[in-house]
């Protein structure tokens, strides 16, 4: 007998189920931290629907991500301090929940993020503390983006 498909965590979040930052929400997406931040201030942004990869994604929720996406990308840049913004989208290898989502993660000059031998290493917000206050400079953020 098969077993049942796990739940998916962002859809939990989605509903309100499950624990999370969140730093933007609107009709078709929501956006939250990451709890495994490559630098802090690493965002989420997820469609509502559950949409497994960009290819099974229709017009209309493709274009949502891609407006909160470059909206998401000024207000990190701003709460954060940073020079620039990463903004990407995994599909399938190395996708850790298949739910479609976009990371949004503040750069600066020399932050080494990419190499010629790329190791991508997780930080860890101090307490709970530090990541509400990340996550509430950028929903201020978001309200002048």
């Amino acid at each position: 007998m098969p077993s049942a498909a796990k739940p998916c965590p962002f859809c939990a979040i989605v509903r309100g189920e499950g624990h999370a930052e969140v730093v933007f929400e609107d009709d078709a997406t929501v956006a939250f931290l990451d709890k495994a931040p490559l630098m802090h201030g690493h965002v989420l942004l997820i469609p509502k629907v559950h949409v497994g990869t960009i290819w099974e994604a229709d017009e209309a929720t493709a274009s949502a991500l891609a407006l909160a996406s470059r909206r998401l990308a000024l207000a990190v840049k701003t709460a954060m301090g940073s020079d620039g913004a990463f903004v990407a989208q995994n599909n399938v290898v190395s996708q850790s929940v298949p739910h479609l989502h976009v990371h949004v993660i503040p750069r600066r000059q020399g932050d080494g993020f990419f190499s010629p031998r790329i190791i991508w290493r997780r930080v860890k917000y101090r307490d709970a503390a530090q990541a509400t206050g990340i996550a509430a400079k950028i929903r201020a953020a978001l309200e002048t983006a």
